[in-house]
């Protein structure tokens, strides 16, 4: 018999909670899937992609001064997380008319259209439309 895994969730250090919920929601029109507070401190944040159903993003509000030191570069300068689109023009114009910031232009490669942009902390992304 074979186990049937998913991956659930990816977790993101954040600054802010409100923050990154504004930024993922508004800008990148992302779904606020749940919002809980564990205690005065800490609390269970998670958004996804229109689309996705099984994994979200985790914001990690920094709770020690080495979480901090982390946000923005959690991938030591590598792209972090990919954004797959069935759109890529669409979705590159509509990212880049609500302010997402790219940092290249999008480019063809032998898997499909892709272009990097930043986050509100400066991790880097793939917004990635496949050829297959």
């Amino acid at each position: 018999m074979t186990a049937r895994q998913t991956l659930a969730h990816v977790a993101l250090l954040v600054r802010d909670y409100d923050e990154a919920i504004a930024f993922f929601t508004q800008t990148l029109r992302f779904r606020l899937v749940e919002d809980t507070r564990i205690n005065d401190e800490k609390r269970w944040v998670l958004v996804a992609p229109p689309g996705t159903t099984e994994t979200a993003l985790l914001l990690a509000r920094a709770a020690t001064p080495r979480q901090a030191a982390q946000i923005g570069d959690q991938a030591g300068g590598r792209v972090f997380l990919f954004l797959r689109t069935d759109d890529f023009r669409r979705d590159y114009d509509e990212m880049r008319a609500r302010g997402v910031r790219f940092v290249e232009e999008p480019r063809h490669e032998a898997y499909g259209t892709v272009a990097v942009f930043l986050d509100l902390y400066g991790n880097r992304w793939d917004l990635l439309q496949t050829t297959s």
